[in-house]
């Protein structure tokens, strides 16, 4: 049997981790969208792309002038609310990024976002997946690539000589649970745009401060929850069941798991009319 497209559940409880996350990314960069991207334009073509709970939209509609057409794309809207309750100029398209996108959509967006798809992406395709955004923007159009670095997964300790054998164990575990989770391609997006025929790529890396961190932590603590739910491995289930009420105990002690966070951007080449 193949594993599910998606790792984890699509549920209530982790759709208000990917909301969370949301807020919290946006509060660590400072910004929905990069500042080299140009945004004057009341007509923007915007899409977001594995768009989730649709948060990234919702959340940009209330800083953009209704004119702007916000388009979604995901392979389910099951996390998304209902339609009736969405801002008028957002609309939703099914759509998998590991495929070719429709013809006519391609060559419509001004800009085109996309956030953590770590855990969904394999090292093997993520140069197609950017072949295929890259034909949904317009000549001139931006990418802006949000994600998590797994193999920078560190412990950070607000008291030093107190335990965290059960944090480290957990990202043992989890590692083992789904090859999905230990993508390596986050640090290479840079070249990997470039090699897709962006230009003007710009990399953004922050690691959280304590407090963020911190938060971050306990909002990806729910992961090792649904990886215990969804897995077909009994062994990894039983083991995070053993590892995680420890892991708890030591969190509330002081100790979290910090990442580094990537976003990238680029332009692709040209205007309408020329290649520049």
């Amino acid at each position: 049997m193949s594993a599910p497209e998606y790792v984890f559940a699509r549920d209530y409880l982790d759709n208000n981790r990917i909301n969370l996350h949301h807020y919290l990314w946006v509060e660590l960069f400072g910004y929905h969208l990069h500042p080299d991207i140009p945004l004057q334009n009341p007509d923007l073509k915007i899409a977001d792309v594995a768009t989730g709970t649709g948060t990234f939209l919702t959340d940009l509609s209330r800083r953009l002038p209704p004119s702007v057409q916000l388009d979604g794309f995901d392979s389910s809207f099951q996390a998304v609310p209902p339609k009736e309750l969405l801002p008028s100029n957002i609309n939703l398209h099914q759509w998998n990024i590991k495929q070719e996108p429709p013809k006519e959509l391609q060559g419509t967006y001004d800009i085109v976002h996309v956030r953590m798809l770590t855990f969904v992406l394999l090292d093997d395709e993520i140069e197609n997946a950017l072949r295929n955004v890259f034909k949904l923007l317009k000549p001139g159009g931006y990418l802006q690539w949000g994600d998590v670095d797994v193999h920078s997964t560190r412990i950070e300790n607000a008291n030093q000589g107190k335990s965290t054998a059960a944090l480290e164990e957990i990202i043992k575990i989890t590692r083992s649970a789904d090859h999905r989770l230990t993508a390596h391609w986050i640090p290479e997006l840079p070249t990997l745009f470039e090699k897709s025929g962006f230009r003007d790529v710009k990399s953004d890396t922050r690691d959280a401060p304590g407090y963020m961190g911190y938060t971050l932590h306990e909002c990806v603590l729910m992961v090792h929850g649904m990886i215990v739910q969804n897995t077909r491995n009994d062994d990894v289930a039983s083991r995070l069941r053993v590892a995680f009420p420890e892991a708890l105990k030591e969190t509330y002690a002081g100790a979290y798991h910090a990442w580094t966070r990537w976003t990238v951007v680029g332009r692709k080449a040209g205007m309408i009319g020329c290649d520049c």
